[in-house]
């Protein structure tokens, strides 16, 4: 009775009202997709890109040659990710290791990419580990293990990491203030690892620092 009723009151809606009311409400509640314009991170003038990723221009382009195997994405639908892109952001957030809210603002995405591009670079960086992070051949791990139990009973240790400031003249050229550290001399910071192999003789053996 409801329905022949809401057919005579209106003969040219086929729906119930219900269902039109619905429909009507999803629509102006509707948020329309925005794809925001992202331009080319590469494109930016030397300066900008140092500041922004600790790398040069020529650095960012070896690692985007090193990475694109593993974090190319197979499509362009929905404006996806470049290389250049992705890579970019992952540099932003370890160069900075600020919030992914504030990369993704910068970098003009929202967080759910930014969460998925680092996770992208990281992985496929990982796989270049034993590549570039590599330990001195003429000392066997267990050894190196044993040295380090030896003095405090801790296991499974193969290496002690410190940082350090080395002093250095001031070099010429416009980049001479970026050698000056937070004490106001010149500086280059140094990260090395002290193997096992220098702990019995107190020596400083060749290979021992990395």
């Amino acid at each position: 009775m409801g329905k022949s009723v809401a057919a005579m009151s209106c003969p040219f809606l086929r729906e119930q009202p219900v269902a039109e009311g619905a429909r009507i409400i999803r629509r102006a509640f509707q948020i329309n997709r925005v794809l925001r314009d992202r331009q080319d991170p590469l494109a930016q003038p030397e300066s900008v890109i140092v500041e922004r990723y600790c790398f040069s221009r020529e650095g960012v382009i070896y690692i985007m040659n090193l990475l694109e195997p593993h974090i190319k994405c197979s499509t362009r639908r929905s404006r996806a990710l470049t290389t250049a892109q992705t890579v970019c952001i992952a540099l932003r957030f370890f160069a900075s290791g600020t919030f992914l809210y504030t990369i993704g603002d910068a970098e003009n995405l929202v967080k759910s990419a930014v969460c998925r591009a680092i996770r992208k670079v990281y992985l496929a960086l990982k796989q270049f580990l034993g590549v570039f992070v590599v330990f001195p051949s003429h000392l066997r791990p267990q050894v190196v293990k044993q040295n380090f139990f030896a003095i405090a009973g801790f296991p499974n240790v193969i290496g002690a990491i410190d940082c350090t400031h080395i002093l250095i003249k001031a070099p010429p050229g416009p980049n001479e203030g970026d050698f000056v550290n937070r004490k106001g001399v010149h500086s280059v910071n140094v990260q090395g690892i002290l193997m096992g192999s220098c702990l019995e003789t107190g020596a400083m053996p060749a290979g021992s620092i990395l």
